[in-house]
């Protein structure tokens, strides 16, 4: 293997949410899914640009550290569903439950990819 490789695939770069107004626009009017670890907010745009994500944590999560670990593990899981979802025009915000900080990334993904396929956004034949 030459040192310019890795054996790790690539990362695959999220399209997220920017703006205050497309968070808001999730929390008014979009689906809400309750994980053990997290809470989702899913809605379709107004105009179809592609699946986009947004992350937040709160301080009730925790002080920087901790926040930004459960950020971390919430864009991993995106990383990892966010192709695989039956509607190809979403908006999700992903927010983050105190519970987090101890979980690690195959748990948090697990967690809510089990929601998605409940509720039909996500192929349950799909996971791994």
């Amino acid at each position: 293997m030459d040192s310019r490789e890795s054996a790790r695939p690539p990362r695959r770069r999220l399209r997220t949410l920017a703006r205050p107004a497309q968070f808001r626009y999730c929390y008014d009017g979009g689906r809400k899914l309750v994980t053990r670890h997290s809470v989702l907010f899913v809605r379709s745009p107004a105009d179809p640009d592609g699946v986009r994500v947004g992350v937040v944590a709160s301080r009730k999560v925790g002080g920087a550290v901790q926040r930004n670990r459960a950020k971390r593990l919430l864009r991993e899981a995106a990383r990892q569903f966010v192709h695989r979802l039956m509607d190809r025009h979403v908006w999700i915000v992903l927010v983050a439950k105190a519970s987090i900080v101890d979980r690690n990334a195959r748990d948090v993904r697990d967690d809510i990819e089990q929601a998605l396929v409940s509720k039909g956004l996500l192929d349950a034949e799909d996971i791994e």
